[in-house]
């Protein structure tokens, strides 16, 4: 039996509509929240038990609901994007010199609706993915030497529209430790993507380093109807890959291909569990990857555990408002 979870920490956002969306950065002590009131906010976050929370900024400059927001790796500055109706992406950029201080550096615009947007790891560089419901992905990669942001196109990723991004880690599947003399070399991380969308399939791309190039590795079918959400793990030292996919139909899927590098096994997918007739909106892990959250359509969020033989385990409910 799932237990239940005492106390949640909450707030007033003080947005005039609809929060969509919540994005914590890398530390965890700065909270960034999107909403149909077409604002981004950002604010501090204590790090005590009072997880206390001190308004920052308004970033205003969507002229539809903010669907999600994510932050890029510190290593970069403090840089939030946003994905909106309006069909653009926005990247905003905080002042060294003045707190709470963002402005824009960056804009993109889609022919639809930007459903989703996710940083790459930052060994990459600051690459950043979004999916819009005009069935593509572009990928924004900036590059520091020339002040310029590129942008690649996965031109017709999801037929009907994408709806999620998710990067995988960049260390390979059961790296825990570089090698050693004598050891045959590491396979190379590359830059793997998946996305998930209205035709009710989850893909896996990879970029294509000598191209520029995305390539579509493998299409995940065993959804009945939209893959709302996808999530790869994000502990790169476990043995296998992981990916978990949420459904308009209810289920929540994990997925994981044995092996390391291009050379792994393909993608094998066992269902969670099935929350129909609700769908699943949203699946999140820990960052240890033996923890993942699933948000469903009563707006309850349940924490599944990975046991010591492997098995998943209903561990805690929390209830929706």
């Amino acid at each position: 039996m799932a237990a239940s979870v005492g106390s949640v920490a909450a707030f007033d956002t003080a947005h005039a509509d609809m929060v969509h969306d919540t994005a914590f950065d890398y530390y965890g002590t700065r909270l960034a929240t999107a909403s149909s009131d077409r604002m981004v906010k950002v604010f501090d976050v204590a790090r005590d038990e009072t997880q206390t929370t001190t308004h920052v900024a308004d970033l205003a400059g969507h002229d539809g609901p903010v669907w999600q927001v994510a932050w890029a790796h510190p290593k970069f500055g403090q840089i939030v994007a946003s994905c909106s109706f309006d069909r653009r992406v926005l990247v905003w950029k905080e002042s060294e010199q003045q707190r709470g201080a963002f402005t824009q550096v960056f804009s993109h615009t889609h022919h639809g609706s930007v459903n989703a947007v996710a940083f790459a790891p930052h060994e990459f560089g600051l690459v950043l993915a979004c999916g819009s419901s005009d069935g593509s992905v572009s990928v924004l990669t900036y590059k520091p030497a020339e002040n310029v942001w590129d942008v690649a196109s996965i031109p017709d990723a999801h037929s009907i529209g994408c709806t999620s991004v998710s990067f995988a880690p960049a260390v390979p599947a059961g790296a825990v430790m570089p090698s050693s003399a004598g050891d045959p070399p590491a396979p190379q991380p590359r830059l793997t993507l998946a996305t998930g969308g209205c035709d009710n399939t989850a893909k896996i791309w990879h970029r294509d380093d000598s191209t520029g190039t995305w390539k579509c590795d493998e299409t995940l079918n065993m959804h009945s109807d939209w893959v709302r959400d996808v999530a790869f793990c994000p502990n790169g030292t476990l043995p296998v890959k992981q990916l978990a996919t949420a459904g308009q139909d209810g289920q929540v899927i994990l997925w994981t291909q044995a092996g390391s590098g291009a050379d792994g096994d393909g993608w094998k997918g066992t269902v969670l569990h099935n929350f129909a007739p609700q769908p699943v909106w949203r699946v999140s892990w820990s960052l240890s990857g033996n923890v993942l959250a699933a948000t469903d359509g009563t707006g309850s969020v349940s924490l599944w555990k990975e046991e010591a033989d492997g098995a998943w385990v209903r561990a805690a409910d929390v209830a929706g408002a």
